[in-house]
Formats: structure tokens, sequence, C-alpha cells
């Protein structure tokens, strides 16, 4: 995908706001097929010379330059217990950026970009994964299945350091908020047990939470007390944004305060946030953040 496809991807698909849908880029690894959010994606490139760097994690080749950054190498075949590629001048590095950091993640051929509904991302069975689970969606196309991985989780594997982390509430006041429930969507496993961690430290006991948008909003639209909403904005069967349009244009809870909490908050996913009626959004990992900004919009 040329810089110039990228530009244009991103473009068409923010004209839209709260459709529910995304485009993925698709890519093949140990004759898998696997997608990624074009969302995530700043750039496709032919593989470039690799710095190996002492002591590094099994999953890294090493660091290389673009233009005037140095980017890690995150070799998915690696992670996923593949052979290396058969076909090396296939290859390619995938240029993401998430949870603020930028990172290369190395391939073995790029195909094309589908756009599709979140609606055709189902979350697959524990019994296919076994115990490391590394994808959060299975997506179903016309003539193949293509597989979402978790790939925050991934970073966090590498780098414990761009998680969440729970010492900096250290620094809030004590203060009890066992009164206040709150309703959280998140597909991710290990950052659902990081929020229930780090909330309940701020003092919030009362947390639901809900592996999709499409059971968080069943959950409200049935009429289930709630003070605040926080969701990711990808998640399989309804994203974010898709729960704050649908919120924001219901009679009973067009009021509720609904917290972006999210990997991709860039400057035009945020204006697209702004237009589904998004109280506040807030980048990942930044804990300290959500927690004083759930303090104001909760009374």
């Amino acid at each position: 995908m040329s810089e110039g496809m990228k530009e244009t991807s991103q473009s068409n698909i923010l004209l839209e706001s709260g459709t529910n849908e995304l485009e993925i880029v698709m890519y093949k690894v140990g004759g898998e097929t696997f997608g990624i959010n074009v969302l995530k994606v700043r750039e496709i490139i032919q593989p470039l010379p690799v710095t190996k760097t002492p002591q590094h994690h099994q999953y890294v080749e090493g660091v290389f330059r673009l233009r005037q950054e140095v980017i890690p190498v995150v070799n998915l075949a690696k992670v996923l217990g593949y052979p290396p590629s058969p076909e090396p001048n296939q290859d390619k590095f995938i240029i993401g950026e998430l949870n603020k950091v930028k990172v290369a993640f190395h391939v073995q051929s790029v195909s094309r970009i589908h756009r599709i509904s979140w609606e055709q991302i189902e979350k697959p069975s524990e019994l296919s994964q076994g115990s490391h689970i590394q994808t959060i969606g299975v997506i179903k196309l016309e003539d193949e299945i293509a597989l979402l991985l978790d790939y925050e989780r991934i970073l966090m594997e590498i780098s414990p350091q761009v998680g969440i982390h729970m010492d900096q509430l250290k620094a809030l006041e004590p203060r009890d908020r066992s009164s206040k429930k709150i309703v959280i969507a998140e597909d991710s496993p290990i950052l659902r047990k990081m929020l229930e961690d780090t909330l309940q430290e701020a003092g919030y006991m009362q947390l639901s939470f809900f592996e999709n948008g499409q059971d968080a909003w069943e959950f409200l639209d049935s009429g289930s007390h709630c003070d605040l909403l926080i969701t990711d904005l990808e998640m399989p069967k309804m994203d974010g944004h898709h729960l704050t349009y649908k919120i924001r244009r219901d009679q009973k809870l067009k009021e509720l305060p609904v917290i972006i909490f999210s990997s991709l908050i860039t400057e035009d996913l945020f204006h697209k946030g702004e237009k589904v009626g998004a109280s506040a959004q807030i980048s990942k990992p930044e804990i300290v953040e959500l927690v004083e900004t759930i303090d104001q919009h909760i009374e």
C-alpha cells in the first residue's frame, strides 16, 4: 500500500461517522491470512536492513531507521510460532502506531484492503486459540477467513511499560466512588483485567465489562442503570464510534457520559469521536488522565 493509497483509504473511512465499518489491510504469515485495521497502519514498505540489539525480546529482530525515526521490528512469524518466510522477496514491513508507539510488523506478504462491517468479525472460541490468546477476532470474508490479532497485547508482552500501570494512580487523592456504576466495552481480555484492577484501585468498584459494543448496547438499552460508559474503538460486532452514535440518538441514554479509551486516538479520529458525540477521548495507556476524566463527568 503506497502512501497515497493509505491517505485515500483513511480519508474515505473518515468521511462517515458511526457506520460500524472499518478497513482492513490483509496480509499473510505462515500461509495464513491476517488483518490489521488500516487506522493503525502508517505505511507499508519493503524490508530494510535491521540492526540487532543486545538482549532483545525473542519476537524482536532489532531496529532500523526510517527517515528520522528508529523503529523496532516485530517478527509476526515468531509471535505466532510459524516458520520463516519461504519467499523472503515478498516480505513486507507494516509500519504501525498504537499506544503512541511506532513499530514495524514483519509479515510475509500483503495482499489488499477490505472494507467490512464490525458485524463480520466474531470473537474466536477459546478452543481454537489454545493457552496463548493472540487473536481477538475472526473476520468472515466471502472467499476466506482472516484473523485479527491483539496487537496491543503483543506489544505489552514485548515491552510491559507500554501498558497501564497502577502505580501511576498513587499521585491521585484517595476517593470513594463505590456507589458509581461504570460500563466498560473492551474486547481485549488483558486490558479488561488491567482496567478492572486500576479502576478499583481508583475507588470505582461497580464495574460491568462487555467484550464488544453490541453487548454493551443491549445492556444499556435494557434500562440497566449506568453513570458512565468507557469504550474502546476496535471491537467485534459493534465498534466504539457506532456505540456512541447510538447512545446519543437514544432518548433514555443521550445524556450518558461516554469516554472513548483507545490506542487509536489520532487527530483525525478525535474529530470523528467528536462528531458522534463522545464526552471525552483518552489515548491508551493514560490511566491517570482516564480516572481524572471519569471524576469530572461523574457527579
